[in-house]
């Protein structure tokens, strides 16, 4: 049976024919054409699916579409500002936090959903928010760097 999702994707008002066991992933790629949130795992372990649902990270192959009612999704695309990379974006190419770049959208999403929680998070505070992120080719290290040079950036400019 197909149902019509009403939601809210980066910021635009979007409505999908969905099938009642299709996922918010399948959703976001196949009917709204937003590849930028990659299928890895489709179990929930490797955290490339991941999106903002109301402001929290979730791993998109984990939650049904319909569940997604009413809801405020934001994908990778949606996290840049005009023609302007968001500021994790920035960090995570100034710093090398990107390689083969698959993980790279979850990683930018869990990140700007901490940064959005916490202004000045610790290192174990990132490391804790990617945990759900596997990343095959940085190593971890340079991501927690670009991350933690965005939120020390943030507070300077708030003095």
């Amino acid at each position: 049976m197909k149902i019509v999702v009403t939601l809210d994707v980066n910021g635009e008002p979007r409505q999908a024919l969905a099938d009642g066991r299709d996922t918010l992933l399948q959703l976001v790629r196949d009917q709204l054409g937003l590849t930028g949130t990659k299928e890895g795992c489709s179990n929930g372990n490797c955290g490339a699916c991941t999106v903002l649902l109301d402001g929290e990270p979730v791993c998109a192959c984990l939650v049904l579409a319909a569940e997604a009612q009413g809801a405020h999704v934001t994908t990778i695309e949606g996290v840049a500002v005009g023609n302007a990379l968001h500021p994790v974006q920035a960090a995570l190419i100034k710093f090398g936090g990107t390689q083969c770049g698959f993980c790279t959208p979850g990683v930018v999403l869990s990140a700007v959903a901490l940064l959005d929680r916490v202004a000045v998070p610790s290192d174990a505070d990132i490391r804790y928010a990617i945990a759900g992120n596997i990343c095959r080719c940085t190593g971890y290290g340079k991501i927690v760097e670009a991350i933690q040079a965005v939120a020390t950036s943030r507070q300077e400019a708030s003095r």
